[in-house]
């Protein structure tokens, strides 16, 4: 998996399995454009890859907000002279069941986790185009297929992701540019932490959600980074369309 001379964008890029994807990349050849609201954190994600050898630089972007999309984008091919792979990671959680969900919550996580990576996809594709083709990976969830009753709004706009990359999938297929979702179980992360600590038990609930995976345990960033990789090099060249379940056995039970 060379991605030496590829250009990438990474949303979500300052931490958890954006930042794993983002030091991945980079340390596969990838010149990468670590992307994130956050921008102290995103710079330092950067500069850890420069240290390693790598070649990133940081942008701050609000991916739900057209125009910093666009100079996000502008940003990757000023820096690097193009755009190869745009990993969509950027994505926040809020806790609530469908009566308790507001009009602001629901507003809120669509325009991040939905709207965010139809732009950045959007203004993705002509860059694509110049360089003859490229590679979106979208960072859905298994709460894109199965559902959880606490995270309706979650559940709704990962679902979204699931659908709009099968739809790139179909109309940019023909001009060479894959476009693939993944859908990983819990992972550790800073959200996923978050939603341990809002429990009475943080750890009585942690060793809960473990009992439900078929390996006993939730995945590490770099694990799902090595998915997302995969699926932005050559090496899943014949690999569109697709949804790929990265859980540790979670929805294959079914009692």
């Amino acid at each position: 998996m060379n991605l030496s001379g590829k250009v990438a964008i990474v949303t979500g890029g300052a931490s958890g399995i954006g930042r794993a994807a983002a030091l991945l990349l980079a340390s596969r050849g990838a010149s990468v454009l670590v992307a994130d609201i956050h921008s102290q954190e995103s710079a330092d994600v950067a500069r850890e890859i420069g240290r390693d050898g790598g070649l990133a630089e940081a942008c701050a972007v609000d991916v739900s907000v057209n125009d910093e999309v666009e100079r996000m984008i502008g940003a990757a091919t000023e820096a690097f002279g193009g755009l190869d792979i745009l990993v969509n990671c950027a994505a926040i959680q809020i806790v609530a069941t469908l009566d308790e969900t507001t009009e602001e919550m629901w507003d809120t996580i669509h325009r991040v986790n939905l709207k965010g990576v139809f732009l950045c996809s959007k203004h993705a594709v002509p860059a694509m185009l110049k360089r003859g083709g490229g590679a979106i990976v979208n960072v859905g969830s298994v709460l894109g297929i199965v559902a959880d009753p606490t995270l309706a709004a979650y559940c709704a706009a990962k679902g979204g992701v699931l659908s709009l990359s099968r739809v790139a999938a179909l109309t940019y297929g023909p001009k060479n540019i894959r476009v693939n979702c993944i859908c990983p179980g819990d992972v550790e992360t800073p959200l996923v932490q978050a939603y341990f600590d809002s429990a009475p038990d943080p750890d009585a609930l942690r060793k809960d959600v473990f009992e439900k995976y078929a390996l006993r345990r939730i995945a590490s960033p770099q694990e799902i980074a090595k998915v997302i990789a995969f699926l932005a090099s050559d090496e899943s060249s014949f690999l569109t369309g697709s949804s790929i379940v990265v859980d540790g056995g979670l929805t294959v039970k079914c009692y």
